[in-house]
């Protein structure tokens, strides 16, 4: 799955104020490994800037940043390279995705797929 196929095939909003971030409209009934399909590994880390979950997954051009609500949905926000890089420091979070067990600046990350 690339930035490209996420952004053709889900309505995407872009979020004010925020360059290059994109909300996916009507997908928050679809889990981030369904949304990016196999071959991408997608890791869940537990950020102390994020009251949620935060599922990160780096996408050929970007990345695709999904927050775990409590009631099991999701916030799927598409980022361009510089969306994404900007997004993961504010949360942050890994500059790249860990590797299942790699600490990500003192959060471990869980590979889910």
């Amino acid at each position: 799955m690339t930035f490209e196929d996420l952004k053709s095939r889900w309505t995407c909003r872009p979020i004010p104020d925020c360059p290059g971030r994109f909300v996916l409209r009507d997908a928050g009934h679809v889990s981030p490994a369904e949304l990016v399909g196999p071959g991408l590994t997608l890791v869940e880390y537990r950020l102390d800037a994020a009251p949620d979950p935060v599922v990160i997954v780096r996408l050929d051009s970007g990345g695709l940043i999904s927050y775990r609500k409590q009631d099991g949905t999701y916030v799927h926000t598409l980022n361009t390279p510089d969306g994404f890089a900007r997004k993961l420091r504010q949360l942050n979070a890994p500059d790249e995705v860990a590797e299942p067990g790699e600490p990500g600046r003192g959060r471990s990350g869980i590979e889910i797929s």
